[in-house]
């Protein structure tokens, strides 16, 4: 996109009023969409995003300028723009970029951009109507195809010099169906960091059923009753309760400000042994991997907990100065436009050796989480909601009667210790994660665990 010796020319030119880092983000993505409801194709889309931000350090003081003019004359300007917010000095950086190794761990097999709007309505309309004809009960269905082509380049005083294209494809299908006047809705949303080689192994009629299926089973279940119990969660979504109640905890844009139910922790049991945790951005093919940061630094695996016991944070560069600590390549953000900050990637709980059969059959009255959905949570004091949009009541070790209407309520830091039955059926789910530096692709994950005790909402 932009040449190394201008790259070198707009950093000099950051770095001129005294700043000891700086750093130029530069993407061109397109993202494009095909929306269908009412059995027919609604609208076909294209929304690029091209620009850059120029960043700057002076100790523990940070500023960013962006701009959509990425001439060297428009990034200049930009780079003088920061520089002047950042104060008066003088340049102290001698900077050379070489360019930054690392692996393509994501090999695109068939660029969505190469396929015809065609072949992609083929594929959503499989998946629509799979969901339309599954029972008289659905009355709507809106399906959506994604693609996004996102090119970034970082330089940085460092010495990075990093280029990277994020391919990703994601089919989405939400079904409503009607019993007794009652609706409820059902989705299922998978991604892949893929081309259309993603459907050689999603099947767009299962992922349409799968909708419809979760609907008509919802709108024709009673309310689930309130109470304290023990609840199984199933794998896949279900490991969006760690990624929010505690994943967000354990990212330095929270542990630097000493706004994390974890701070000064690392080394301390903060979970039951059975739990171990891990964030891997390297994972093929997996919704939320990278195989660079939005800082330039190759991704990796981490183990944030590891039986129990506190190994780490996520994070980035910035933070890391004022923790005190070097990056763990968790530097990401949605565009130029946004600051980035410490994120997750692929965040799960790892497989155990608990059958799920045992799981079940150790409850005597509870709740099954067949599929969890959205909810909130304070990562200072880990305290969260989430819904259940699949819920299942459990009687003497039995899967029994559907239930809607369910939440879990509790805090980040006791559910880690509550967990002590962990299946061996790691899977993941894939969602857009929102925070100070805008959405990214994240997957969550963990196998059927059991959750000795927690308050869960109904009626």
């Amino acid at each position: 996109m932009i040449s190394k010796a201008v790259c070198e020319r707009v950093l000099q030119a950051a770095v001129s009023t005294g700043a000891d880092y700086a750093e130029i983000f530069a993407e061109n993505t397109l993202n494009h969409t095909i929306n269908m409801i009412s059995d027919k194709v609604d609208t076909i889309g294209d929304t690029v995003v091209a620009g850059a931000a120029v960043r700057v350090y002076k100790g523990l003081r940070s500023v960013m300028a962006s701009t959509v003019d990425t001439s060297e004359a428009g990034l200049l300007r930009c780079a003088g723009q920061a520089a002047e917010a950042l104060g008066q000095g003088k340049a102290e950086i001698d900077i050379v970029l070489k360019d930054s190794k690392f692996e393509d761990i994501h090999p695109i097999k068939i660029v969505p951009a190469n396929v015809e709007n065609k072949d992609k309505i083929a594929i959503l309309k499989d998946a629509y109507f799979a969901a339309k004809g599954y029972n008289d009960a659905i009355v709507q269905v809106e399906g959506t195809f994604l693609d996004v082509d996102h090119n970034i380049l970082i330089a940085s005083t460092d010495g990075v010099y990093a280029q990277d294209r994020q391919i990703r494809t994601r089919l989405m299908i939400s079904a409503v169906a009607e019993v007794n006047g009652e609706t409820q809705t059902g989705g299922c949303r998978p991604g892949r960091r893929m081309g259309l080689e993603m459907f050689e192994f999603i099947d767009p009629k299962a992922t349409g059923i799968h909708a419809a299926k979760q609907a008509v089973t919802m709108a024709g279940a009673g309310y689930c009753p309130a109470g304290v119990m023990p609840v199984a969660i199933d794998n896949g979504f279900g490991g969006v309760i760690f990624h929010e109640a505690c994943g967000h905890s354990l990212e330095a844009s929270s542990v630097a400000y000493g706004q994390s139910q974890f701070c000064g922790k690392l080394g301390q049991k903060i979970a039951n042994e059975k739990v171990t945790a891990i964030d891997d951005g390297t994972i093929p093919g997996a919704w939320g991997s990278i195989n660079i940061d939005d800082e330039g630094t190759p991704s990796r695996k981490r183990v944030l907990i590891e039986k129990g016991v506190l190994k780490t944070y996520m994070i980035d560069k910035f933070n890391g100065r004022r923790m005190g600590m070097e990056s763990t390549a968790s530097s990401r953000r949605q565009s130029y436009a946004y600051i980035p900050t410490s994120r997750m990637t692929n965040t799960y709980i790892a497989a155990g050796t608990d059958k799920n059969e045992d799981i079940i059959a150790s409850i005597e009255y509870g709740l099954y989480a067949a599929d969890m959905g959205g909810g909130s949570v304070n990562p200072v004091t880990g305290e969260f909601n989430f819904a259940v949009n699949e819920g299942y009541i459990i009687r003497k070790g039995k899967i029994c009667e559907p239930v809607r209407g369910a939440s879990l309520v509790g805090k980040g830091s006791q559910i880690i210790q509550d967990i002590d039955m962990v299946g061996t059926d790691m899977d993941m789910g894939q969602g857009m994660c929102g925070s100070s530096s805008g959405s990214v692709p994240t997957n969550v994950g963990q196998p059927l665990i059991r959750v000795s005790s927690i308050t869960v909402g109904g009626r």
